[in-house]
C-alpha cells in the first residue's frame, strides 16, 4: 500500500473521529433535533464528500428529513415496501425506476429491534475502492444510529414531560370538578336529597347542585356538558360559578336561563353546549317552577300521578337568544318524589346493544319510589350493572333525587 493511500485512509479516519466527537458534543449540549440534523448533513456532505443521500425517519409515519444530490426532491417520497423490512446494509439495484434507483445502498437504522430510519447513499462506488466504501458505509450507519437514537430519546423525554403535565392537569381538573358538587345534601324528615355520580373517565361532564334560597325555597339542578375531559370540567366550573352568582341576584328562572345561555356561548364560542334542568320548590306555596333546557326529562311522582318534566327550551350555548323559553309550573305539591338523571343512565346498553331507555327507568321509579332514596339509588345502579352485562358504561352516570314529606 502506497504512502499516499495510507495517508488518505488516515485522514479519512481522523475526519470520522472528529465527526463523532462533534456529534457527541452536540448531543451532550442538548441541541435541538433540527440542529442535530444539520450537523449530520454537514458531516456527510462536506467532510466525507457524500454525493447523494436521503434520510427517511419513522415518526408517526415515514418522512424525509434530509436529502441532497438527487435529480428531484425526496420530500414527498416514502421508502418502498421492499425496503421497510431491511435489517442490514443492502446494495440497491441499478434497474429501479423510482427515486431510490439513484442510490447505491440502503442502510437501516435499528434500535431495540425497531427500525428508526433508513439512509440511502449514492455516488460512492465511483469515488472509492470497495474497502473504503465499506468503511464509509459502516461509519454512516454508526453516525446515523447515534443521531437517531439521541433524537428518539429526546422524543421519549418530551412525551414523558407531556404525560406528566397532562397528569397534573387531569388532577387539577378532577379537583375542580369535585368542588362543583355540594359538600352535603339535606336528608331530614321534611326534605331528603340524594345524589349518585359515577364518572365514565377520570374527568366527567356532569353536574348537579342544591342551593337553599331562603327558609321556604330551594333550587335543584342537574346538567351535562357536551364532551368530556379538561375543557368540559372548566366550562362546567364556570357554569356553576355563574349560576350561583345569578341565584343571589334573582329567583326568576327565565332570567337565569337567558344569562346562562349567553355566558356559555361567550365562553365556548358555540363549540360546546350544556343540557340543563333547574327547578325551584316553595315549601309554603307548595309549588314547583322549572325549566328544562334540552335535558333528559326528570320524573315527578305525586301519589299515583307520574309526570315527565319537559317544559323549557333548547340546549344552552348553541344560539343566542334562545328561540323559546317555557316555564313549567306545578301546584299543590306537598308529598312527592322527583328523580333527575343524565343520559348516561338511559343510554346504558346491554350486550344486544339495546338501551336501558326511559321506559325501564320510569317503571323502576314507579315500582320503587316509596323506598328510601339511598336504597333507590343503590338498586338502580345494581339494575344498570345487571342490564349492561359485560358491556362497559359509555358515559357518566348521575342521579339526583328529591323527596318532600308534608
Amino acid at each position: 500500500m502506497s504512502a499516499e493511500s495510507i495517508e488518505s485512509k488516515y485522514n479519512l479516519k481522523e475526519l470520522q473521529v472528529n465527526a463523532l466527537l462533534e456529534i457527541t458534543q452536540a448531543i451532550n449540549n442538548n441541541l435541538s433535533e433540527t440542529s442535530l440534523y444539520k450537523i449530520y448533513e454537514f458531516t456527510l456532505r462536506a467532510n466525507l464528500r457524500t454525493q447523494k443521500l436521503a434520510l427517511f425517519v419513522l415518526d408517526d409515519e415515514w418522512g424525509c428529513k434530509i436529502w441532497f444530490g438527487t435529480s428531484r426532491s425526496c420530500e414527498e417520497e416514502i421508502p418502498a415496501e421492499d425496503m421497510l423490512g431491511l435489517k442490514t446494509v443492502t446494495k440497491l439495484s441499478e434497474e429501479r425506476d423510482d427515486i431510490f434507483g439513484e442510490f447505491d445502498y440502503a442502510l437501516p437504522v435499528i434500535h431495540k429491534d425497531r427500525t428508526l430510519a433508513i439512509v440511502f447513499v449514492g455516488g460512492m462506488l465511483t469515488n472509492h475502492d470497495q474497502a473504503t466504501t465499506s468503511s464509509n458505509l459502516r461509519f454512516i450507519q454508526a453516525l446515523s444510529n447515534i443521531i437517531l437514537v439521541a433524537i428518539e430519546n429526546k422524543k421519549l423525554a418530551r412525551q414523558q414531560l407531556e404525560q406528566e403535565s397532562l397528569r397534573k392537569e387531569l388532577e387539577i381538573a378532577s379537583d375542580v370538578q369535585h368542588f362543583l358538587f355540594p359538600e352535603s345534601l339535606p336528608y331530614g324528615p321534611r326534605l331528603k336529597i340524594e345524589a349518585s355520580y359515577l364518572p365514565h373517565d377520570r374527568i366527567g361532564g356532569d353536574y348537579y347542585d342544591y342551593i337553599p334560597l331562603n327558609k321556604n325555597q330551594f333550587l335543584l339542578c342537574i346538567a351535562d356538558v357536551s364532551g368530556k375531559g379538561i375543557p368540559a370540567a372548566l366550562l362546567m366550573s364556570n357554569f356553576q360559578a355563574s349560576l350561583r352568582t345569578l341565584v343571589r341576584q334573582t329567583g326568576n328562572l327565565r332570567e337565569i336561563i337567558e344569562e346562562l345561555n349567553y355566558q356559555i356561548l361567550e365562553n365556548a364560542k358555540g363549540e360546546k353546549f350544556i343540557t340543563f334542568f333547574v327547578c325551584i320548590y316553595d315549601h309554603t306555596l307548595k309549588t314547583l317552577a322549572y325549566i328544562n333546557a334540552g335535558h333528559n326529562p326528570p320524573v315527578l311522582i305525586n301519589g299515583e300521578d307520574v309526570q315527565w318534566l319537559k317544559e323549557g327550551s333548547t340546549v344552552l350555548g348553541a344560539m343566542h337568544p334562545l328561540p323559546f323559553i317555557n316555564e313549567g309550573f306545578i301546584t299543590d305539591l306537598e308529598d312527592f318524589v322527583l328523580f333527575c338523571y343524565t343520559d348516561g343512565v338511559t343510554e346504558t346498553q346491554n350486550e344486544e346493544e339495546e338501551e336501558f331507555g326511559e321506559h325501564r327507568l320510569s317503571n323502576f321509579f314507579k315500582d320503587h319510589h316509596t323506598r328510601d332514596l339511598k336504597k333507590i339509588h343503590h338498586d338502580i345502579i345494581i339494575a344498570l350493572d345487571n342490564f349492561k352485562g359485560k358491556n362497559g358504561y359509555r358515559d357518566d352516570i348521575t342521579i339526583l333525587s328529591c323527596k318532600i314529606n308534608p
